[in-house]
């Protein structure tokens, strides 16, 4: 089975009647998730695109019955009450659309969710998606993927779906997409998911799309060389023309000194025997390379 998401699970999303709520509710939908129900306070026995309209997520829980994942739209402002409470009525997988949250209450949420068992995938990503179980929760373009064996973990929205177009185009198709988020505090990491498809039978190889900031990178690289990684890993970093100290897109894409910049990235990935591509679209030929060794 698909690490994160099957085919049946049954799905919330927060923040439904918000314009990209109900956009991206709609693509959701139509793309094969069960979306269940919405939630938006103030806003119960109206419906969006079919789907019924909740004030709590705790009303939800009581009309419906249990709730696999909640993807939420919630504004920043009211985030994280929205991430509690999704924890607290048992939802054991979040994917927190929303950009901008403080990082303070990040921290709190990714610590509480932890503590209770629970997944949040993000903030400030563009989601999941899997081709196979036809289920995507978050603002993926569906056709930017097809069913395979590759994984995708990035920090990137729009690279993400440039790589795997490129990656389609060869005839390499994705087995799960996981965007894990720009913020510079997530719920998953690079580590965390690799871990997850370290076993998974619909994954033959990975590609990692890193950015500068921070150092994800760096982290997964040592966990790659240090526990013998059995799956062929393929790297892609953006940012190679960022000036230090300026933000570049997201809120964790920063060089602060020596920290964060791409040459240690790249020095970090090269070092643990996985190929760093210069460009996106030379990623297909660097993971037919890994694949045929």
């Amino acid at each position: 089975m698909t690490i994160l998401i099957r085919k049946d699970m049954r799905v919330i999303v927060q923040g439904i009647t918000g314009t990209q709520g109900r956009e991206h509710s709609k693509l959701m939908l139509d793309y094969g998730t069960n979306i269940i129900a919405g939630v938006t306070p103030g806003k119960e026995g109206q419906k969006v695109h079919g789907v019924p309209v909740f004030d709590s997520v705790m009303n939800v829980i009581r009309n419906l019955g249990e709730v696999d994942a909640s993807v939420l739209f919630v504004p920043a402002p009211f985030a994280y009450d929205a991430i509690i409470e999704a924890i607290n009525y048992g939802i054991r997988l979040l994917v927190v659309i929303t950009e901008g949250i403080p990082v303070h209450d990040a921290m709190k949420a990714v610590s509480y969710a932890k503590l209770r068992g629970c997944t949040i995938v993000g903030p400030n990503t563009p989601g999941v998606i899997s081709p196979k179980e036809r289920v995507k929760l978050g603002i993926m373009p569906a056709d930017a993927f097809s069913e395979g064996k590759i994984a995708l973990i990035s920090r990137s929205g729009t690279l993400t779906y440039e790589i795997s177009m490129a990656l389609k185009k060869e005839g390499f198709g994705t087995s799960i997409t996981v965007g894990i988020g720009g913020d510079p505090i997530t719920g998953l990491d690079f580590v965390d998911v690799l871990n997850m498809l370290r076993d998974d039978e619909d994954t033959e190889a990975i590609v990692l799309v890193g950015e500068i900031g921070g150092d994800a990178e760096e982290r997964a690289a040592r966990y790659i060389c240090e526990t013998k990684y059995p799956k062929p890993v393929v790297a892609f970093v953006a940012g190679r023309t960022a000036p230090p100290g300026k933000r570049m897109g997201h809120a964790g894409a920063i060089i602060s000194g020596n920290v964060g910049r791409i040459e240690t990235k790249e020095k970090a990935f090269e070092e643990a025997g996985v190929p760093v591509a210069k460009v996106p679209w030379e990623v297909p030929s660097l993971i037919k390379n890994s694949l045929c060794r």
